[in-house]
This record gives structure tokens, sequence and C-alpha cells, in this order.
């Protein structure tokens, strides 16, 4: 399954004695973010409403190995509000994998927010220079704290855009392409009527 990755926001992360606390957004609404460059991207209100309950979604380090937190188990809980995608998670400091990450979260090494995710409802927005795309639903794969939050996946975005594109040519093909069949059908009834 393909999935992109993104993010850059700050994560809120406060220690004590039992667990380390971690708040913040993963992914904000209608702001614009620039893709490597290629396209524009906007995530819209409503994108994670189907995916929180739906997916299964863990709270990864850099997107990668075991979960910190799972929303299955109840120990992520996400929420979408006015901004954007919410996340809170009390993480266990008895965990090998939480203790061995606090000491770079306290520092500020790991304390950006990010997700991965497939867009499942899409549109595309040609008329600038550099499309824009708008999401507006999606698959959520899991939500990450992060070192460098990164733009993983413009290739597959692009490919989305590309998608696109071909859809609009098939479409204007096909319109075309029953112009000229109704042209042809209205002159044959027009000779028809004129007894040729």
């Amino acid at each position: 399954m393909q999935r992109e990755i993104r993010g850059g926001l700050p994560a809120e992360i406060r220690a004590d004695d039992s667990s380390v606390k971690v708040t913040g957004y993963a992914a904000v609404f209608n702001q614009e973010a620039d893709i490597g460059g290629y396209f524009r991207e906007i995530i819209h209100p409503g994108a994670f409403r189907a995916a929180i309950g739906r997916d299964d979604v863990s709270f990864l380090i850099n997107h990668a190995g075991l979960p910190l937190a799972r929303t299955r188990s109840g120990t992520l809980i996400l929420a979408e509000d006015d901004h954007g995608l919410r996340i809170e998670s009390a993480l266990d400091n008895s965990d090998p994998d939480v203790a061995r990450i606090v000491p770079k979260m306290k520092r500020g090494d790991l304390d950006k927010m990010s997700f991965a995710f497939r867009a499942t409802r899409q549109e595309w927005d040609e008329t600038s220079e550099i499309p824009i795309r708008h999401v507006y639903e999606l698959d959520l794969f899991d939500v990450s704290i992060v070192t460098d939050p990164a733009y993983d996946g413009t290739e597959i975005g692009l490919r989305s855009l590309e998608k696109h594109r071909e859809q609009q040519r098939k479409a204007h093909n096909f319109h075309a392409a029953s112009a000229r069949l109704r042209m042809k059908m209205n002159l044959a009834l027009k000779e028809r009527e004129n007894g040729k």
C-alpha cells in the first residue's frame, strides 16, 4: 500500500516519574504545504474523520520500529478539531524504547510531529503554475515524533497528479468523441430529412 509522509509541527513533551506525556498536532487544516517544490497541498477539515476510529494507528519514532502507543490498545488518542489532527499519549517510562528517547525529547532533538497517510478523496487544482492538491479524506497509517520532518511520498503525490491528468485527458477525449458522433448523427438525420 502506497503511503505518503507529511509533518513538521512541534510536539509538547512532559515527563514525570511514571510516564511521558506527548501532545500536539500531527496535521493542521487549511494551511498550504510546499511538497518538494513539485506541488502544494492543503489538508481540509474532515479529512481524518473516517480514519479516526476505523484505522489502527500506531505512534512511532521517525515512522519506523515498534509502536510506542496505538489507537487499538487505547494508548494513543486521536481527535480532529477545528485546527487539525490532535494526538495525545502517555508513554510508559518502563518501556526501553521510551527510556531511550526521553533525553532526546527533553533536549528538543526529537520534537516534531508527522503523519503517514494515503489520500482516498482528493482534487487537483492546476490553474496556477504549481498545482495544488486538496486532500478531503485519507487512510491514516501512523503518527510519529520525528527528528527531521520529511516530505517523503512526493513521487506518490506526483503519480496521483499524473493519474488525475490522465483522467482529465480521457474525459476530454471522450467528450470530444461524443460531440463528433452527435454531429455525424445530426448530419445523417438532416440528409434523411432532405431525401438524400
